[in-house]
């Protein structure tokens, strides 16, 4: 009789991503290069460590603050009426806010120096405070928007 042994596939399973919320699940894959999955969740603990351990606040509660404060509400879109092209202010979609507002964040962090887990730790923070390059960005994305609110009625051609 032969002896049957179990295998165990521990590198894939899905206790690594208790205590994830989706959106940071999403956030690894964005994260991720070259499809490197192992090393974009380590980078992302490494961040979530250096949040919780060095600056004693939640992680959770960080990476939304980061998130909402970073998510645009306008942007403008180019539409062409009668052979001019006029900049459209247009709402954005809860699902383009999160996505945006992740690039953002992570393209930000790799443009610094150092590690990326202080980087994106750093950028986290910054933009948890109201701070930083991507709170900038969307606040740039809203003036245009503001500044091109004459051309709203252009949005019904969309």
């Amino acid at each position: 009789m032969a002896k049957y042994y179990t295998r165990r596939y521990t590198r894939f399973s899905t206790k690594q991503f208790d205590g994830l919320t989706e959106f940071q699940r999403k956030f690894i894959n964005m994260l991720m290069c070259d499809g490197k999955k192992t090393v974009a969740r380590k980078i992302f603990e490494d961040a979530k460590a250096i949040i919780e351990k060095k600056e004693k606040l939640k992680f959770g509660e960080v990476f939304e603050a980061a998130m909402h404060n970073t998510s645009p509400v306008m942007e403008v879109r180019s539409k062409r009426v009668a052979g001019a092209s006029y900049q459209v202010p247009f709402e954005v979609k809860e699902n383009r806010r999160k996505m945006l507002a992740a690039q953002w964040m992570i393209g930000f962090a790799r443009k610094k120096k150092g590690p990326m887990a202080k980087k994106l730790a750093a950028e986290l923070l910054s933009a948890a405070n109201g701070e930083g390059e991507a709170v900038k960005k969307k606040d740039e994305m809203h003036r245009m928007a503001e500044a091109n609110r004459a051309f709203a009625h252009f949005a019904r051609y969309a």
